[in-house]
């Protein structure tokens, strides 16, 4: 019963529509960013794991709102799921700044010139921002939100990504 409470949850919060399948995780697991040291990070080190990947912008309002539940979320599911912070940016010193001053305390990337087709091939045609897929250790996109994460969408998310 609690998992389908949660699964009802998750949906209501979920901003993938029902029309249509849910994104496929391979563009993500497929993808090479920077870090904020500018080194080529590839995403498939995340494989297996449970993820809330969410793209963000130092400009986005929202997105900077967000950050503190992440950082909360992050730190009470510390070693079962990872969150993972892609910044739009191409300014690694200004994303690293930014995140050591405002600051993100999960790891972050930068998407430059692929932030467009990577959220669109992960089901973010229209490249809104803040964007948060959750997916499961086996690579399934459970849900999804275009707009700014509550803390209601990670707490309904937190049971699915860790069954």
């Amino acid at each position: 019963m609690k998992q389908l409470l949660a699964a009802l949850a998750l949906a209501l919060v979920a901003n993938l529509s029902s029309a249509q399948p849910a994104p496929d995780s391979a563009p993500f697991f497929g993808a090479t960013l920077a870090n904020a040291d500018d080194r080529p990070v590839a995403m498939s080190r995340y494989r297996g794991k449970p993820l809330v990947v969410n793209f963000w912008a130092r400009w986005c309002p929202p997105c900077r709102a967000e950050i503190p539940e992440l950082n909360n979320f992050a730190k009470k599911h510390a070693g079962k799921i990872e969150v993972v912070g892609i910044g739009i940016e191409d300014d690694a010193a200004a994303v690293k700044a930014f995140a050591r001053d405002f600051p993100i305390q999960y790891p972050v990337y930068l998407a430059r010139e692929q932030a467009h087709a990577l959220m669109s091939g992960l089901g973010n045609a229209r490249g809104g921002l803040p964007y948060t897929l959750f997916i499961d250790r086996n690579g399934k996109v459970i849900g999804g939100k275009l707009g700014m994460l509550r803390q209601a969408d990670l707490d309904a998310a937190a049971p699915l990504l860790l069954r």
